[in-house]
């Protein structure tokens, strides 16, 4: 079966350097191409083939607005009849407008409540068009689907092969609850499977970092089939740490070594903290467990008598800063921090900061959901580069 073909013309891609709005002209293209070679393969044959495989015709199109962050592309998305497999959805609406309709619908329920942000309007004008009717009950109708979407996606059974490395993290998001404007902390897991692939496994909204909060999640992922664990990443905080030595018993862990650094360098002043940090990364540097205990514990002499809590620090938190070298070489690069779980939360805090404050937590749920979820589809389909390599665990 041929495949689609996409029709960029050069004096296209001229107008596209000459005059930025043209890239949705070009996106148009590319999507009306992507769509064309899906509903090719959910029918079984190419427009006027004949094909003992065709299992549908085409018929006609239904044009539909895809809300992106280029501004509203104006589609034609094809008909099927007479197909085994149903009607054609397409893949890019799912997938690609997703987050875009959880901000809409955060952003609306602002503007209906009157909450006065200056980016409200400027946003739901970019994403809608200008002029746009916004009802409550359109609204109200996108928040059911974008709810339904995520119900399924963080209710999923998780038995399908286990999860050998966890990392968790949390951000703090500002929410409106009863006429107040609080702090609330997002929860967030990913997980490696044992085929080394990342997967976002939750996230929560709570009032804080606490035992109690970490330890729903962590049963809740355990009632959901999580099996297979062997390591989890994280900093220190307390919540974190009671609630895996209650809910992942026999479960090792592993201390952020980016956060470990950052809490020393505040025990000593600025003009000193470059020394520390030279002697912090010589004793992670060590080939071996105790090279590096070693290591820790010369630096310790050495700060003890100027900066006695560096000292204090080193002696008891290093061991558990080291716990990554027990596993296998070529993982502990990625294992040793939550950086790759940091970077998330920094491509997360992009899209919370266009809403600045949430009208309610509903609504901060489903667009840091709808966010994690576009993350995870990315992840699913990249290719065996992006994986970790688990035959180093065999």
């Amino acid at each position: 079966m041929a495949k689609a073909s996409i029709d960029v013309s050069g004096e296209l891609v001229q107008r596209l350097f000459q005059d930025p709005e043209r890239l949705r002209e070009v996106l148009q293209v590319i999507c009306q191409a992507a769509m064309a070679q899906e509903v090719a393969a959910h029918v079984g044959a190419e427009p006027h083939e004949r094909s003992g495989a065709r299992r549908g015709h085409r018929n006609g199109s239904k044009p539909r607005t895809l809300l992106t962050r280029v501004g509203g592309l104006e589609l034609a998305v094809p008909q099927v009849r007479d197909c085994d497999r149903g009607p054609y959805h397409p893949s890019l609406f799912a997938r690609w407008e997703r987050s875009e309709r959880a901000l809409l619908v955060a952003c609306g329920e602002m503007y209906f409540q009157g909450v006065s942000t200056r980016n409200v309007r400027e946003v739901l004008e970019t994403m809608c068009g200008e002029g746009v009717e916004l009802s409550a009950m359109t609204v109200s109708r996108v928040a059911a689907e974008v709810d339904e979407k995520l119900s399924q996606f963080r209710s999923r059974r998780l038995e399908g092969h286990a999860y050998p490395y966890l990392k968790v993290d949390a951000r703090y998001e500002r929410v409106r609850v009863d006429g107040r404007v609080i702090s609330q902390a997002v929860l967030v897991v990913m997980g490696f499977t044992e085929q080394g692939r990342r997967e976002i496994l939750d996230w929560r909204l709570a009032d804080s970092e606490s035992e109690q909060s970490w330890s729903e999640l962590f049963r809740d992922l355990k009632d959901r089939g999580l099996s297979g664990v062997e390591l989890l990443v994280s900093d220190a905080h307390a919540g974190i740490v009671a609630a895996a030595r209650r809910h992942l018993q026999g479960v090792a862990w592993q201390r952020c070594q980016v956060h470990f650094k950052r809490e020393l360098l505040k025990k000593v002043s600025y003009k000193r903290s470059r020394e520390l940090m030279r002697d912090v990364l010589a004793v992670f540097q060590g080939n071996d467990l105790a090279e590096c205990l070693r290591r820790g514990e010369e630096l310790a002499v050495k700060w003890e008598r100027q900066s006695p809590a560096v000292a204090t620090m080193m002696r008891q938190g290093l061991g558990d800063g080291l716990t990554v070298l027990s596993f296998p070489a070529d993982h502990r690069l990625r294992l040793r921090s939550t950086n790759m779980l940091e970077s998330l939360m920094k491509r997360l805090k992009k899209r919370t900061r266009v809403v600045g404050v949430f009208p309610n937590r509903a609504s901060c749920d489903r667009l840091i959901g709808a966010q994690l979820l576009e993350v995870h589809e990315q992840w699913l389909s990249q290719d065996a580069a992006a994986k970790f390599n688990m035959e180093a665990r065999a």
